[in-house]
């Protein structure tokens, strides 16, 4: 009855839901229609005679056998089964769900196969719901665990089934049917039918055979989010890279996707702080987080900061439109950046200043000439620069400082990857002195990114100016940072000098991988102090061709940034995330083969 798919359900049966434009019946049936098959039983009820007369007028010489459950809203699909039960026992079996969809290799994989009994099932991901099993290194079934069962400690051993099963006459008539008929006689119709093939695993040894099939692309939509994922999963390439970008992250949902796109911390945080996390788990999610005044006196103290200096935001981009919303006046915006910032301001209000320098370099004395000729009220800074990785050292960063205090002009410098460069002792602001002795200053720092926590969703701004402070903490909502949160800017402490050692060796793997990311003979690497490379794709190669060719052929995804403002001449430029030495080389070995 698809209940949770609302409005696309409200007169249809699920598998008359279309997905891009193509009905799940329909793909099925054309995917069916590859194989040498007798014939097709369609088990109807809810909406059924609507199906019926849709699928006779479409496929008129095809071999349709209907089979009405007219008690569907009152049974599962254990009855439904049963009502096809002669139709089974006459021959070897494909038995689907009606509201899968897979590519054709999932239905070949089920057909041209060694075994005559067997379920096809995937290595669970968080994704998944519904039964799984386990099985041994000989693919034996060893048993079906319900919902019930499910243990979320062991979902390393755990397969899901995709609910799609090869049964031969033998297993039919003498050993799934007669335990059928005896499970519904005792427990009744409003089953499913995989329970009975747990009972037959358990006590009959029947030899069902787990086809493994993890790493091809199938989903089972019950709900408006499936419908979306299976839209994106099995779009067109070009439409699948669309979709994808605009879902602007949530990618545990994609499986196997691996995301060169958004920036983390590939080695923190340390699996003894996940742990900890997971241990308070339960009452993290049933209390209240702490309102703005606590958790803004844990952020000073995450960065040991005077508490009156800090608000803290559901992410920095919570901060980034409460501060641009703050501002008046001219905003001077170095391009190409990190465009949350711009995107948040009148066009009428940016004066912008592009590098003319062909690694998009700049140094402070660049801004310091420039502005002293285009006069703003603020300027943002973003150091190193997002997507460049530009970096104004120390001393630029003081010649900086003074020059706007001495101009009357608010600055604002984003550091959030300051702690990935080679000096970033010496180049953070965040410091009491710095703050108290430039008013005018103001920091802004994302957690997410650079502590490997973006599910968090956590960032500070820190300024001397006080008043602004106090706007902030207003402007925001009392209750912007949740417990999970909370609770980790409680627990960092215990594990700062962690922090400290993933950058260090994050610092190791960003050379390694510059080397391998230069030898790329289509590649320009610019040098970056940051945790991303921004490469200029050349040899007639377009970004949108490689972005597009890494997502199709190897489930990568990369930034492509060649629309973004900054970006001209016509050159191709991407963005790359840089993460562990496995991901890093899985990325290579794809660039090479193109």
């Amino acid at each position: 009855m698809g209940r949770r798919l609302g409005e696309f359900t409200a007169d249809n049966t699920k598998c008359m839901l279309k997905v891009n434009g193509v009905r799940l019946i329909d793909r099925m049936l054309e995917q069916l229609g590859s194989l040498e098959l007798s014939r097709i039983v369609i088990v109807t009820g809810y909406e059924g005679a609507k199906l019926q007369s849709y699928l006779t007028k479409k496929y008129p010489s095809r071999s349709l056998v209907f089979v009405e459950n007219p008690v569907y809203d009152k049974t599962n699909n254990i009855y439904s089964l049963w009502l096809a039960r002669g139709y089974m026992a006459e021959e070897a079996t494909l038995l689907l769900e009606s509201d899968l969809i897979f590519e054709d290799a999932v239905l070949y994989s089920a057909v041209h196969n060694d075994y005559k009994d067997c379920a096809l099932v995937s290595k669970y991901e968080s994704w998944m719901d519904g039964t799984v099993v386990r099985i041994d290194d000989d693919n034996n079934i060893l048993n079906f665990i319900t919902k019930k069962g499910f243990n979320y400690a062991d979902v390393d051993s755990y397969y899901k089934t995709v609910n799609i099963y090869k049964f031969s006459k033998d297993f039919i008539v003498n050993h799934y049917l007669p335990f059928l008929e005896a499970y519904i006689r005792v427990l009744g119709e409003n089953e499913y039918y995989e329970q009975v093939l747990r009972v037959i695993t358990l006590i009959d040894g029947s030899g069902i055979k787990a086809l493994p099939i993890t790493g091809m692309h199938w989903y089972e939509i019950d709900d408006v989010q499936d419908l979306r994922i299976a839209e994106t999963i099995f779009a067109e390439p070009e439409a699948r890279l669309e979709k994808i970008q605009h879902s602007y992250g949530g990618y545990w949902r994609y499986p196997g996707l691996l995301d060169f796109c958004y920036l983390v911390n590939p080695y923190f945080p340390r699996r003894r702080m996940i742990e900890e996390m997971k241990a308070n788990f339960e009452p993290l999610l049933r209390d209240y987080p702490s309102g703005m005044g606590v958790n803004s006196l844990l952020a000073a103290k995450y960065f040991s900061l005077r508490h009156d200096y800090v608000v803290v935001g559901n992410g920095a981009a919570e901060l980034i439109k409460s501060l641009m919303g703050y501002l008046t006046g001219k905003v001077g915006i170095l391009y190409p950046t990190f465009e949350e910032y711009p995107n948040r301001l009148a066009s009428d209000r940016i004066v912008p200043f592009v590098s003319e320098n062909d690694d998009f370099s700049y140094t402070a004395d660049d801004l310091i000439d420039w502005y002293d000729e285009h006069p703003v009220e603020n300027l943002l800074v973003v150091n190193p620069e997002n997507p460049s990785g530009n970096l104004i050292d120390r001393v630029g960063l003081d010649r900086l400082i003074s020059w706007a205090e001495a101009k009357g002009i608010r600055l604002i410098i984003d550091e959030s990857f300051i702690d990935f460069a080679d000096e970033a002792a010496s180049l953070t602001l965040l410091r009491n002195e710095v703050l108290l002795s430039h008013p005018t200053l103001c920091v802004m720092k994302s957690i997410s990114t650079s502590y490997g926590v973006p599910g968090l969703r956590l960032g500070v701004l820190a300024s001397g100016d006080c008043s602004l402070i106090e706007y902030m903490r207003k402007d925001v909502g009392i209750w912007n940072i949740n417990s999970f949160a909370e609770f980790y800017l409680q627990i960092y402490g215990k594990y700062e000098k962690d922090y400290e050692r993933s950058c260090d060796k994050f610092r190791e793997e960003r050379a390694i991988f510059f080397d391998e990311l230069s030898a790329i003979p289509y590649l320009k690497v610019y040098p970056s102090q940051a945790n991303y490379f921004l490469c200029e794709v050349t040899g007639g190669k377009t970004a949108h061709e490689l972005t597009l060719r890494l997502l199709t052929d190897h489930n990568i995804l990369i930034k492509d940034c060649t629309a973004k403002k900054g970006f001209t001449h016509g050159r191709q430029y991407i963005r790359i995330a840089i993460r562990d030495r496995h991901d890093n080389h899985r990325l290579t070995e794809a660039l090479k083969a193109y």
